[in-house]
C-alpha cells in the first residue's frame, strides 16, 4: 500500500506516556512518568459499577450521558462552585476528558481558525485542533513561575483566533493559576468574543488549603466557556474513561454533535457507578486531597535529598525539577538515563510543546506523586544513590 497518511497524527512521534512506561518495562523502572495511581479509587464505586452491569441493561446509553450522571454533574456544580446548570441542555458525558477534548475542538474549530494553547500543554491538544483543520498559537508560560503574560495573550490574538484552551491546574506543571491570570484570560475572551475550552480535570487536587476557581464563574463568562473533569481523576480510577462537561447550550450542543461521531456514547454502568461518586460527602474529597498532598510532600522532600531543585507543586500529582541542578541540560536525555541507569522513570517537559517551538526549555523534567508512599521512598532513594 502507497497511500499516504493524515500528516496530523502520522507524522507525530507515539505519545510520550507510552514511551517512557515500555522504557520503564524493560528496565524494572519505577513508573512516575505516566500519571496514573498505583491504587485503585472507592470500593463502593467499583461494586456499583460491578453491581450495574451484572443486573444491566448493558446496552447503548443515551448519546449525551445517562440522565443520573447529568443530574449529578449538575448537583457537583452547584455544590462546589454554586454555578447554575440545567442537566438536561448544559452537561455532556464523554469517554474521558480527552475525547471531550477532541469533541470541543472539533466541534467549535474549522479550518483556517487559530486556537490559542498556554505552553507548556498537554499533548493531544495540538493534534486535536490541527485534525480541525485549525492553527495552534503556544503563548509560552514562563519559567520558574511559570505565570501568564498578560502583553504575550495579547499579541496572540488575531482577526482568526476563535478559542483559547486553558488548564488549570496545570498538567505538567503543578500549577494552579491565579484569579488575576484567569481574568487576563476572561478580558481576552470578552474583548474578541472567543470560546474558552477549560480543561479542570485536576479541579479536586489543589493543596495547601486552597479551592479550585473556574473561570466560568467569572463574570459574563459561562456564555463562552465550557468546563470539562474527570471521573478517572477526582476518584483514582482512569481505566473508567468517563469524562464530563458543563456550559451553555450552543457550546454543550457543539460538543455532542462532534461526540456522537467519535465515542458516540460511553458505557452506562460506569456513568451510574460515577453518578453516585459524585455524591460522596465532604471527608472523600478532604481525605483525597490530604493523602495527594502526602505523597507530594514525600517526593518533593526525596527530590530534593537526592540533590533536585524542587518546583511549587500547587495541585495535580506532579512534580516539577530542574535538572540542571544534578548536572544535566538536555530533559529527554535525562528522563532516558535516569530510567535506563537508575531505575525511575520520568518525562521531559518539552514533550509538552509544539513541535514548531525550537526554542522551548529541555532543563525540565515531571515526575508523578500518585503512588505509594512506600513506591515514592523506593524511587528517591533509587535517585539519590544514583546522583551521590
Amino acid at each position: 500500500m502507497t497511500r499516504s497518511l493524515n500528516p496530523v497524527f502520522a507524522n507525530r512521534p507515539q505519545s510520550i506516556f507510552p514511551t517512557m512506561s515500555r522504557l520503564a518495562r524493560a528496565h524494572n523502572a519505577i513508573n512516575l512518568g505516566q500519571g496514573f495511581p498505583d491504587e485503585d479509587g472507592p470500593r463502593a464505586i467499583r461494586d456499583l459499577a460491578a453491581n450495574a452491569i451484572a443486573e444491566g441493561p448493558n446496552q447503548y446509553a443515551p448519546v449525551e450521558g445517562v440522565p443520573a450522571l447529568r443530574a449529578a454533574i449538575a448537583e457537583d456544580n452547584k455544590r462546589f462552585y454554586d454555578l447554575d446548570i440545567d442537566p438536561e441542555t448544559e452537561t455532556l458525558v464523554a469517554s474521558g476528558a480527552t475525547e471531550a477534548l477532541a469533541a470541543a475542538f472539533l466541534g467549535y474549530l474549522e479550518p483556517g481558525d487559530e486556537a490559542i494553547v498556554l505552553a507548556p500543554f498537554y499533548e493531544c491538544y495540538a493534534p486535536q485542533i490541527e485534525a480541525a483543520g485549525a492553527k495552534v498559537v503556544p503563548v509560552n508560560l514562563a519559567p520558574p513561575s511559570w505565570r501568564l503574560s498578560e502583553e504575550a495573550l495579547r499579541a496572540a490574538v488575531t482577526s482568526r483566533t476563535k478559542l483559547i484552551a486553558i488548564n488549570t491546574p496545570h498538567n505538567p506543571l503543578g500549577k494552579v493559576m491565579s484569579a488575576e491570570e484567569l481574568e487576563i484570560v476572561a478580558s481576552a475572551a470578552r474583548a474578541h468574543d472567543l470560546i474558552v475550552v477549560c480543561d479542570e480535570v485536576y479541579e479536586h487536587l489543589i493543596f495547601d488549603g486552597h479551592a479550585h476557581t473556574p473561570l466560568m464563574t467569572f463574570p459574563d463568562m459561562f456564555e463562552r466557556t465550557v468546563r470539562i473533569g474527570s471521573a478517572g481523576k477526582t476518584f483514582s480510577l482512569t481505566g473508567f474513561r468517563i469524562g464530563y462537561a458543563t456550559g451553555p447550550e450552543p457550546l454543550i450542543t457543539g460538543m455532542m454533535k462532534a461526540h456522537q461521531h467519535l465515542a458516540y456514547t460511553s458505557p452506562a454502568p460506569l456513568q451510574i457507578a460515577v453518578a453516585e461518586g459524585l455524591r460522596l460527602g465532604d471527608d472523600y474529597y478532604a481525605a483525597f486531597r490530604a493523602d495527594m498532598q502526602e505523597k507530594r510532600d514525600c517526593l518533593s522532600k526525596g527530590l530534593a535529598d537526592a540533590g533536585f531543585d524542587v518546583m511549587a507543586c500547587e495541585g495535580t500529582y506532579f512534580i516539577t525539577v530542574d535538572i540542571r541542578s544534578v548536572g544535566r541540560d538536555d530533559d529527554a536525555a535525562f528522563c532516558r538515563e535516569i530510567t535506563e541507569r537508575a531505575g525511575v522513570a520520568a518525562v521531559p517537559i518539552s514533550a509538552f510543546y509544539h513541535a514548531s517551538q525550537e526554542d522551548r526549555p529541555r532543563q525540565y523534567a515531571r515526575f508523578c506523586f500518585c503512588k505509594r508512599l512506600d513506591v515514592l521512598g523506593d524511587a528517591a532513594g533509587r535517585l539519590k544513590r544514583y546522583f551521590a
